[in-house]
């Protein structure tokens, strides 16, 4: 059931949706990018709020515990839950997938325009987390929009007169969806340590 190698060759098997995530998250970064102004309104209230929980994990008694446990929570919640609400016809993940595109691009084009210095924001206060939370994010998304190809799918065949001819195999997938959601919190776990030791560090010097 955790086995790792089954894990990789999970991802393989549904590459298609795992490929679609990336291209979904990767459309929400150049929307965010071209149309900053309109995202502004859009996801504005969601950082001022962001912002002032921010504020007060820092004035905590103890920040870097604070922003872990948070973090993690977070990132871990959301992630486990995208995948089994994919079953709402994939349109979820799909929103999940564009919106944390649309934030990451608006705030990098944000950054760019007001003269910070990008290496440092994308290197010091993105990638030493970001290369694991990120991938770990899409693959969610990416079960999650499997999950919702099989429901419609296996909707279109519930006129199928023999079980035989019935392609959709439900508990195949919910096993590797309970396999990919050890992993993915794991990968998040680790993530959220890097995010709140190495990157509060970096990003604090």
């Amino acid at each position: 059931m955790t086995s790792l190698r089954r894990f990789v060759q999970d991802l393989f098997f549904y590459k298609k949706m795992m490929a679609l995530s990336l291209i979904l998250f990767t459309t929400g970064i150049v929307i965010g990018t071209l149309n900053a102004d309109f995202i502004t309104e859009l996801i504005t209230p969601q950082l001022q709020g962001l912002q002032e929980y921010s504020r007060d994990l820092s004035e905590s008694a103890n920040p870097q515990w604070s922003f872990f446990v948070f973090i993690f929570l977070n990132n871990a919640v959301k992630s486990i839950v995208i995948i089994f609400v994919g079953a709402l016809f994939g349109l979820l993940p799909i929103f999940f997938l564009m919106m944390n595109g649309m934030v990451i691009g608006f705030l990098l084009t944000t950054a760019a325009s007001q003269g910070e210095n990008m290496f440092d924001l994308i290197v010091l206060g993105l990638l030493p987390h970001g290369i694991i939370e990120i991938p770990a994010i899409l693959i969610a998304s990416g079960f999650g929009l499997q999950f919702g190809y099989m429901v419609l799918k296996g909707l279109g065949e519930l006129g199928a007169r023999d079980e035989s001819e019935r392609t959709v195999k439900w508990g195949g997938f919910l096993k590797t969806a309970g396999r990919a959601s050890i992993w993915i919190t794991l990968l998040l776990l680790i993530a959220a340590i890097i995010e709140s030791t190495l990157t509060f560090y970096l990003v604090t010097l």
